[in-house]
């Protein structure tokens, strides 16, 4: 059996800012509105985009400070840095989960299909050859066995 998915092997792929596979997805969506959907969520869904978030977040954080105010203080981290950063990471937790949910679920049907093509009577491999050797062994003085398939 297969090792179990695991979400860090699926991080690289949806957490980087990857335009060749934008132009890809704009191809499977139609309308002005899905594609500039598409565009945004992935751009903003990554990791690349919280790092900007963050530094834009941090630029405003002296004055924040400086204002001596500590309801600015907390506005600035409940508006500023929470909003912008946590935006970004929350979009690329979900879009791990998701690609991690849909390798599971690719192997899960791949090894349905491999369990039901074993448990098929008339499938070399499976449980015809158990079948075939039982009927197989004969007890003396026993006549031919029939066939489960006929």
């Amino acid at each position: 059996m297969d090792a179990p998915v695991n979400a860090r092997e699926q991080l690289p792929h949806v957490v980087r800012f990857n335009p060749k596979d934008i132009k890809a997805a704009l191809g499977e969506v139609k309308g002005f509105n899905a594609k500039l959907a598409l565009v945004i969520t992935r751009s903003v869904g990554t990791m690349a985009c919280a790092y900007v978030f963050a530094a834009i977040a941090l630029i405003s954080l002296p004055a924040a400070i400086n204002s001596g105010q500590v309801i600015v203080i907390v506005a600035w981290i409940a508006q500023t840095f929470l909003q912008l950063v946590l935006l970004s990471i929350i979009m690329v937790g979900q879009s791990v989960q998701s690609a991690a949910s849909d390798a599971r679920a690719e192997k899960e049907f791949a090894d349905t299909e491999t369990i039901l093509d074993r448990l098929d009577v008339r499938t070399a491999g499976g449980i015809k050859d158990v079948l075939d050797a039982i009927h197989a062994i004969r007890r003396p003085g026993e006549g031919p066995q029939p066939s489960p398939t006929s």
